[in-house]
């Protein structure tokens, strides 16, 4: 799943895809890289952000998920809007990707429930502004299966069918970087909820901070491509339905690896 950012702010990119033919050229070069799917937000979700009026999120995302549909893209719309859903599947978009996994608004179990699209619920606790405060765990992965099943419920008692359902543990939201990588490295307790697992690393401040120097300071977002590539690899190695990144080219070799690792079936052609 490749980014797609339509927004000015974006931790990862800053705003460099914020203008519709921008962010359409470089969702077609994410998919020429290897992604299989482009997920289109207009809403920035960094620790600290502010949240985007509904009017300027539709402005930004339908136009570019109607372009690069057309130009024969799967497309995904990032939002944890019923309405920028609706209107985002009507142009298109087959994934509704929700961050919140309906806490934020819970009608869009509705508009998945009567399109019948796929929809990625993400274990979220609350908006950008406040996560960081929302932080506390007795065992982050037993807590975060136990949060997302009580989603799977809702979205049942809405109508969505179990088939519809990726689930998303949600790293880096309202988790402190130390209480990631249980998160990836039981991926197995998650993938036995039922549903297809996404894992969404790319970037994020966890990595940073893993690989920081000598004098403490975390890399930069965009010095972090290895490390997700490597996330990436075991991710798919253990089970994940997909990953989402900001660099398809790496996670897609990533991939190839992780399935000529696991798969006895994979012979390497010599000359």
């Amino acid at each position: 799943m490749g980014v797609v950012n339509v927004t000015p702010d974006s931790f990862s990119d800053g705003g460099r895809w914020f203008e519709p033919a921008d962010a359409v050229r470089h969702g077609l070069g994410l998919l020429a890289q290897g992604a299989d799917l482009l997920d289109v937000g207009g809403e920035s979700t960094r620790p600290g952000s502010a949240r985007v009026p509904q009017a300027d999120e539709l402005d930004r995302v339908v136009p570019v998920v109607e372009e690069l549909v057309a130009r024969g893209a799967v497309v995904s719309v990032d939002t944890t809007r019923a309405e920028v859903a609706a209107r985002a599947v009507a142009a298109g978009a087959v994934i509704v990707n929700d961050v919140s996994g309906g806490l934020a608004d819970p009608e869009i179990y509705d508009v998945v429930a009567q399109t019948g699209v796929v929809y990625v619920a993400m274990h979220w606790r609350g908006h950008a502004d406040v996560m960081d405060s929302l932080a506390t765990y007795d065992d982050v992965v037993v807590d975060v299966r136990r949060e997302l099943s009580e989603r799977v419920a809702a979205l049942a008692a809405r109508g969505v069918r179990p088939e519809q359902v990726v689930l998303d543990p949600g790293l880096g939201f309202a988790k402190p970087g130390a209480a990631n990588w249980p998160l990836l490295r039981r991926l197995d307790e998650l993938i036995a909820l039922g549903h297809p697992v996404l894992v969404g690393a790319s970037r994020k401040r966890f990595l940073g901070t893993l690989l920081a120097g000598p004098d403490g300071q975390a890399v930069p977002p965009l010095e972090r491509d290895g490390a997700t590539a490597a996330i990436t690899a075991l991710a798919a190695a253990h089970g994940a339905w997909g990953v989402r990144v900001h660099d398809a080219a790496g996670s897609a070799a990533a991939v190839r690896v992780a399935q000529a690792w696991t798969d006895p079936r994979e012979v390497l052609e010599l000359p």
